[in-house]
């Protein structure tokens, strides 16, 4: 990969986040599988759990993603038994967001995932370590302009290309 001595791209702190991003990305959806869930399915129900009775565009604004393709995941999760739509008492054309009983037991079974997952993945580091890496990954984020606790992988689900019209799900 180069001539000895000269910069490898694992030298490099964007690739070797993208590197890691990417894997553990792929490994959390992995782990969500048994439970019939993607990663946005995982975070909408963690939003949820702490901001009950949210609307779906309040959501969409959050997450910066285009509310169609929010619609639609709700419309997953509420299949699935996880989430309520309830009419707003303040205002009845919007619908506030609400977990279930079973979307609150599934929540805890993400969080149990996400533990380990993170125990998994920081593994090589002690524990001194990886709250450093949380310090710094944390400063990069703010400085970065990134919503504390959402994916920015949000914003691309079901955006439209420039010059294309909304393209339909599957």
């Amino acid at each position: 990969m180069g001539k000895p001595g000269s910069r490898q791209p694992n030298d490099s702190a964007a690739f070797l986040l993208a590197q890691v991003g990417a894997h553990a990305s792929a490994a959390f959806a992995q782990r969500l599988t048994p439970l019939g869930l993607s990663p946005p399915h995982a975070g909408i129900l963690r939003v949820l759990g702490s901001s009950a009775g949210v609307s779906q565009q309040w959501l969409a604004s959050l997450l910066k993603i285009h509310p169609s393709r929010l619609v639609a995941i709700m419309d997953e999760l509420e299949s699935m038994g996880l989430v309520d739509r309830r009419e707003n008492p303040d205002d009845r054309r919007v619908h506030s967001l609400h977990l279930t009983k079973k979307g609150e037991s599934t929540l805890g079974e993400i969080g149990r995932i996400g533990r380990e997952h993170n125990e998994a993945l920081l593994r090589a580091l002690k524990q001194k370590d990886r709250e450093e890496l949380v310090r710094l990954l944390r400063a990069v984020a703010d400085e970065q302009g990134l919503t504390p606790g959402v994916h920015s992988g949000y914003s691309r689900l079901g955006a439209p290309r420039a010059g294309r019209e909304e393209e339909k799900e599957p």
